[in-house]
């Protein structure tokens, strides 16, 4: 009996003009590992230097989402023992982030489903960013006892008034009009309209630049519908525009309204020392001047998360038992600036 050869965990593929880069992990909702990494790096290498690719196109396959982030369990179980295994990982990772960035062709991602963590990573950098009515993105590490990476501490500041702030710290889901909202998305093209999209795109001329993907696109998009959360933008400014965890929650405190209480509650189930290290990063994305700036503040940020307790526990209670539990280490009185110093290392090569 002949045996059969698994399907690779990414497929790289030729459509037309289009370079196609799918994301094939679906039993773990394509989480990224080291591998996947290194093929998606060796893909837009090549589709780079290829004249007859016009646009790389992301996409995940399989029904639930592109992306649900990088792969925390295989850092989990590694961290102790072989850290060097983790920090190879986040290196790769975000060094592919910085690229897609600075990708010399358009380069496209179809954010069906769910795209979170790592998902967000390998699609928000991008130059044309399309969701769907099934999106449901996030950043949602405070809730793991980690903290917003792939570059989100470039990204979050960048949306308006402080919706991103709101973002990196509640670790909260939104939906595609949220998204083009924070500007970590653009068009909005609803999931039974996708498959013809990618044809038109594949039938791009070889020397399209990113004015005629625009024009192909906005012939398949339309208006994404409002969220409720829309309505609450100006409190969100208004409790999420200081510089400490403590103050942000006394606004919320003193607003009193019913998505105060309710934001204040999601804050309160999350890990304080991440947020406190997410607030302090997120505030140095606003001020820096690259990307690639941040990537390298991340990177030191993810080295000293290989000794964080509240990393392991919060990995623990999300992803290995599943009781959703998760007993923090701290509370926010008792984070130290000792504590946060360990997020701050440069022992370490740069990764640019």
């Amino acid at each position: 009996m002949e045996m059969q050869t698994p399907a690779p965990e990414v497929i790289v593929e030729r459509q037309g003009a289009l370079g196609r880069i799918r994301l094939n992990r679906t039993r773990a909702l394509n989480s990224l590992n080291v591998p996947m990494i290194r093929l998606i790096a060796e893909a837009l290498t090549t589709f780079e230097n290829d004249p007859a690719i016009a646009a790389v196109l992301v996409t995940g396959e399989g029904e639930r989402g592109l992306c649900a982030g990088g792969d925390i369990r295989m850092i989990y179980e590694s961290g102790h023992e072989r850290p060097e295994e983790g920090a190879q990982f986040w290196r790769e990772e975000f060094i592919v982030n910085s690229r897609i960035s600075g990708y010399a062709k358009p380069y496209i991602a179809i954010m069906d489903g769910i795209v979170m963590g790592g998902g967000v990573g390998i699609s928000a950098h991008g130059s044309h960013r399309i969701v769907t009515e099934r999106t449901r993105l996030a950043m949602p590490e405070t809730g793991i006892g980690y903290f917003p990476d792939v570059g989100a501490t470039w990204l979050l500041p960048r949306a308006p008034g402080e919706f991103g702030t709101y973002l990196g710290l509640t670790g909260r889901d939104i939906v595609a009009s949220d998204a083009i909202h924070a500007r970590l998305a653009d068009s909005f093209v609803t999931s039974d309209r996708l498959q013809a999209l990618v044809a038109d795109l594949a039938t791009l001329p070889t020397a399209a630049n990113g004015g005629a993907v625009d024009a192909v696109i906005a012939g398949s998009s339309s208006e994404a519908p409002t969220t409720p959360l829309q309505a609450h933008l100006s409190l969100i400014d208004r409790c999420f525009a200081f510089d400490t965890v403590e103050e942000i929650l006394a606004a919320l405190e003193a607003d009193g309204s019913d998505f105060a209480k309710e934001t204040l509650a999601l804050l309160n189930s999350r890990s304080a020392l991440s947020m406190k290290l997410t607030l302090d990063l997120v505030r140095a994305g606003r001020r820096s001047a690259s990307l690639n700036e941040c990537l390298e503040r991340e990177y030191s940020a993810t080295l000293g998360m290989l000794s964080n307790p509240d990393f392991y526990e919060g990995v623990r209670a999300a992803v290995i038992d599943k009781d959703r539990n998760p007993k923090w280490s701290v509370g926010l009185a008792d984070v130290t600036p000792d504590m946060l110093s360990r997020f701050a290392r440069k022992d370490h090569p740069p990764l640019f």
